[in-house]
C-alpha cells in the first residue's frame, strides 16, 4: 500500500470512529405513554411534567411521548399493552384489573380510606403486594396518583339508598358494579373516555366519580345533582415495563425513579389542592352540589362494610395482611 492510500485508509477510518463517537452521544431512545384521561385533566399533565424533567435529567436522550384520552390504548388495554412490549409505560386505574387480583381493587372500598392522609397510607400498605403481582406480569411499579373523593351523580334527587333501585348505574371495575348490584341499579361498564358520550346518549343516568372526571365529561350537560358522599380516593398506577427499564443505562434508570419519585409527591398534592376547585367549577355551571342525608350515608356505609366483608373472603390471608398493615 502506498503512502496516499495509507493516510486515506486512515482518514477514513478517523471519520467513522468519529461518527460512531457522535452517534452513541446523540442516540435518543424514545418511548410511548398511553393514559386514559383528557390532557387537560391533572393526572395527564403531571404526565407530560414527568415525561419533561426525565428528558432534562437525561440531556434529551430519553424521550416519552404521552397520549392521553385512551388515543393509543383504551384503559382497560394498557397494562397489558406494557406487559407485552406494545409500550413502555403506562398509567392505569389499577382497580379496573380488580377481576384479576383483588389487592388491585382495595382502594374502591366505601369509606375505608376517605380521606388524602389515610388513602396515601392505604397505598403504602397496598404497594408491595401490587408490585410483587405486577412483577410477576414483567412490569415495574414507577408511582400513583389520588383522584379526588368519590361522590354519586344523578338525574333526581337522592335521599336514600333506595332512591337509587332502578337506575342505569356507571360502572368501571368490580367495586362499583358491586355497589349498583347492592342498591338494586343496573350496573353499565363505561370507562371514563366513554362516559361523555354515554351521559349524552342515556346509557347512564347515575354513577359514582370524582369532581375531576364529572368536570372532564361535562355532567352539568345531563346530570342536575352531585352527592359528596366522599366515599373513597382510587389511585391511578403509572407503571413501566422490566425488559425496557433493564435496557437503559444506569443513569437513565436513576433519572427515571428520582422523577417519578418527585411526580408522586407533585401528583398527590395537586390531587388534593385541586379536589376543592373541581367541587366549585361543578356549582359554577349549575350542579346543585349538596352532601348526603344521614340516611343516604348510613346507607352507604352498610354497602361499604358488605363490600368490606367480601373483598377480604376474596382476598384471602394476603388480603387480610394488607388491611391489618394499614389500619395499625
Amino acid at each position: 500500500m502506498n503512502l496516499r492510500s495509507t493516510l486515506l485508509a486512515a482518514i477514513t477510518a478517523a471519520a467513522v470512529s468519529v461518527a460512531t463517537l457522535s452517534a452513541t452521544a446523540t442516540a435518543q431512545t424514545k418511548w410511548n405513554l398511553p393514559a386514559a384521561y383528557p390532557p387537560s385533566n391533572y393526572h395527564s399533565e403531571n404526565l407530560v411534567w414527568f415525561a419533561e424533567e426525565v428528558k432534562k435529567a437525561t440531556d434529551g436522550k430519553l424521550e416519552i411521548t404521552v397520549h392521553a384520552g385512551a388515543s393509543l390504548f383504551k384503559a382497560p388495554e394498557i397494562k397489558r399493552a406494557v406487559a407485552t412490549g406494545q409500550a413502555q409505560m403506562g398509567e392505569v386505574l389499577i382497580s379496573i384489573h380488580e377481576n384479576e387480583d383483588p389487592v388491585f381493587g382495595l382502594d374502591t372500598i366505601p369509606f375505608l380510606a376517605s380521606s388524602f392522609a389515610d388513602s396515601y397510607k392505604l397505598w403504602q400498605a397496598q404497594k408491595p403486594v401490587v408490585a410483587k403481582k405486577l412483577d410477576s406480569q414483567g412490569i415495574m411499579v414507577l408511582y400513583s396518583v389520588a383522584w379526588g373523593p368519590q361522590g354519586i351523580y344523578s338525574k333526581k334527587e337522592i335521599t336514600t339508598v333506595d332512591d337509587m333501585k332502578g337506575l342505569k348505574m356507571r360502572a368501571y371495575n368490580v367495586g362499583t358494579t358491586r355497589i349498583a348490584e347492592l342498591v338494586g341499579a343496573q350496573a353499565v361498564t363505561v370507562q371514563a373516555a366513554e362516559l361523555p358520550q354515554a351521559l349524552a346518549t342515556g346509557v347512564v343516568n347515575a354513577f359514582m366519580t370524582s369532581g375531576s372526571t364529572g368536570y372532564d365529561s361535562k355532567v352539568w350537560e345531563t346530570m342536575t345533582h352531585w352527592y359528596d358522599v366522599q366515599g373513597w380516593i382510587p389511585k391511578n398506577i403509572i407503571m413501566v415495563s422490566k425488559s425496557a427499564f433493564a435496557s437503559l443505562p444506569k443513569d437513565q434508570q436513576d433519572a427515571i425513579l428520582t422523577t417519578a419519585a418527585a411526580a408522586e409527591a407533585r401528583g398527590w398534592k395537586i390531587a388534593e389542592e385541586k379536589a376543592q376547585w373541581y367541587v366549585e367549577q361543578l356549582q359554577a355551571k349549575g350542579l346543585k352540589v349538596v352532601p348526603p342525608s344521614p340516611e343516604l350515608k348510613a346507607g352507604l356505609k352498610k354497602i361499604g362494610d358488605q363490600l368490606t366483608e367480601d373483598w377480604t373472603k376474596r382476598a384471602g390471608a394476603t388480603g387480610s395482611e394488607v388491611l391489618e398493615t394499614y389500619r395499625k
